[in-house]
């Protein structure tokens, strides 16, 4: 084992963890922690060791291959289910940049106290695209960089409302660990639904696949394709533990700070607190219901003004982070699949252009809880796409006249 050859292939691991990390994830972490406390978050734990499985694959198959997940469909099947496997993964692609964009928006909206309205917020984050682009420009360590920057400020600000919130470590420990849920109903079960396709995003295996290619590997060689994914392995097991901390971080904020809270509770302490955003809450003894723009607003009711800021800066690295997944994965999805060669540029272009259109529409006409809204409709959306990923993974990486000796075995 040698750390300078493990530093030689960081980087796609992490750049696939930001998957694990998008608005959409934080969503549903925030969610199950106010619905369910602690008693999902062995089912995060699961999920991730379950994405961190399904990644495995997708990189040694991109390594043994040397192609990614979308050529080796393009070689391996009729144009048929071809152009349906490609329409699946695209949604899931849509889907995946319509949750930065809302996530973007709403961190915006609350990193400007409301004087950016929800729409403007949509629109800037066209802008940050070319941000991204121009980056590009300097090569991939550099966007690794950049990345692993985000993740950062992610780790650190979800650290922070860790840290000031204080959740019962016990609790967190039964919850990670018992694989069970007391008392829980219908609410706490769409959760645990959320959670898995959350987590589990079908288009990051195809995006996987093709960032392992970009270190060089002699295929010829078996000992090195077998150090490599050794190497690959080991990078996306540190990754995913990193980002399932800043999840564990989430869940367990919202869970002890808001699990089993009414609205009139939140009102109050939010009206005491002279925050601008009491009205938010009726004034009734229905459960509190959160979500991203909510979740940053009662932070700042409980714990000061502080703690609403950091909140949304994390979830601003969140949303910015993840263009680069939706970026990269339809790049290479829309190449392996139709064998179009687009201009980065271009396919930005594109698949923004039809995520911002209904999230503009529903920013200007409707309010942000429409908009929070969207992104559990997204994560539902995800979980329906996630056979069109995980078929081919496990059909290829099957295969001996693909893999040679490196197919699964029984």
């Amino acid at each position: 084992f040698s750390f300078r050859k493990l530093w030689a292939f960081t980087g796609p691991g992490f750049l696939m963890s930001i998957a694990y990390l998008d608005p959409g994830n934080i969503e549903s972490d925030l969610q199950s922690g106010a619905i369910a406390g602690f008693k999902l978050l062995w089912v995060l734990l699961l999920a991730t060791i379950i994405g961190l499985l399904l990644q495995r694959l997708a990189a040694r198959l991109g390594v043994v291959t040397g192609l990614h997940l979308a050529e080796v469909c393009n070689c391996q099947y009729q144009k048929f289910p071809r152009i349906i496997l490609w329409l699946m993964v695209e949604l899931a692609i849509i889907g995946s940049d319509m949750q930065e964009v809302i996530g973007s928006a709403i961190a915006i909206n609350l990193l400007s106290v409301g004087k950016i309205p929800l729409w403007g917020g949509v629109l800037i984050t066209i802008a940050d695209t070319f941000v991204f682009l121009f980056l590009d420009k300097y090569g991939l360590r550099k966007l690794e960089a950049f990345f692993g920057l985000l993740i950062t400020i992610m780790a650190v600000t979800f650290g922070y409302e860790y840290i000031t919130v204080k959740p019962n470590q016990e609790k967190l420990l039964q919850g990670l660990f018992i694989p069970y849920c007391r008392d829980c109903g219908t609410p706490q079960l769409e959760q645990a639904v959320g959670i898995v396709g959350a987590v589990i995003m079908p288009h990051n295996m195809y995006l996987h696949s093709a960032l392992v290619k970009s270190r060089q590997v002699n295929r010829a060689d078996k000992r090195e394709v077998r150090e490599a994914n050794k190497y690959f392995f080991i990078e996306s097991c540190i990754a995913l533990f990193v980002s399932f901390i800043i999840n564990i971080f989430v869940v367990t904020v919202f869970a002890e700070a808001f699990f089993n809270k009414t609205n009139a509770d939140v009102h109050q302490v939010c009206a005491n607190s002279s925050s601008p955003h009491s009205s938010l809450f009726p004034n009734n003894n229905e459960t509190l219901e959160v979500d991203i723009y909510k979740g940053g607003v009662v932070l700042g009711c409980y714990f000061g003004p502080a703690a609403l800021y950091i909140w949304a800066i994390g979830i601003l690295a969140a949303g910015q982070s993840s263009t680069m997944t939706g970026t990269y994965s339809g790049q290479f999805v829309m190449e392996g699949f139709l064998n179009l060669r687009w201009s980065r540029f271009a396919r930005v272009l594109l698949t923004r252009s039809i995520a911002v259109t209904p999230t503009l529409f529903v920013a200007i006409f409707q309010d942000v809880e429409h908009l929070t809204g969207m992104n559990d409709f997204l994560n539902v959306l995800m979980s329906l796409q996630l056979p069109f990923a995980l078929i081919p993974v496990l059909t290829f990486t099957s295969l001996p006249s693909v893999m040679h000796d490196f197919a699964n075995g029984l």
